[in-house]
């Protein structure tokens, strides 16, 4: 294969760089893991969900995510806030590689400093802009603890609705649909004159 067509082609098997109003989400990198490790290592961050115990395990979970792109067609992003140029996290479309069978969903960890902010929120609707516009999927899922309040905010802002508690996973299992996703969307546009 030639050259320009092989980076093409390893282009391509990653999620294509998306921009909203103050994130820069792309395909992770190899400098992105030290960063990366820095927030998922942090008990804070990660208290209600994987706390790396090294920089080897985030960076193998990093690459096990990113590794389904070339099966599902999405993966998740490094999260970057563009106006500081900082990465702050880690985040987007996925299906779990370790259980894939609990189906598409929408995942995210970010640093401390930047939560509060809005920034989760800008992350999940502009993965679900991928999911419904881009791709056409007709549900994403997600999974929050019951008492990560912040993430079930985030979630609900979004339009997801609580379907139930996974005692297995212990965690609550939200939805949504296309066809709801695309009712808050055309109800959130102005009206035409």
């Amino acid at each position: 294969m030639c050259m320009p067509c092989a980076a093409r082609v390893a282009r391509d098997m990653s999620p294509p760089t998306r921009r909203t109003r103050r994130l820069l989400l792309r395909a992770p990198g190899a400098a992105d893991i030290d960063p990366l490790f820095a927030i998922q290592s942090n008990p804070t961050a990660m208290r209600f969900t994987f706390c790396s115990p090294s920089r080897a395990a985030t960076k193998s979970y990093i690459e096990s995510y990113s590794a389904r792109f070339a099966e599902d067609g999405f993966a998740p992003w490094t999260v970057i806030l563009a106006a500081e140029n900082r990465i702050i996290g880690w985040g987007g479309l996925n299906r779990d590689p370790k259980e894939p069978h609990w189906g598409i969903e929408v995942a995210y960890f970010l640093e401390p400093a930047y939560w509060g902010r809005g920034l989760a929120t800008e992350l999940v609707q502009e993965s679900l802009n991928l999911a419904f516009h881009d791709l056409g999927l007709p549900q994403v899922g997600a999974f929050a603890r019951p008492d990560n309040d912040a993430s079930v905010r985030v979630l609900a802002k979004c339009g997801f609705i609580r379907i139930g508690f996974v005692a297995q996973l212990e965690r609550d299992q939200f939805a949504i649909s296309a066809a709801s996703w695309r009712t808050r969307r055309q109800a959130s546009q102005p009206a035409a004159d």
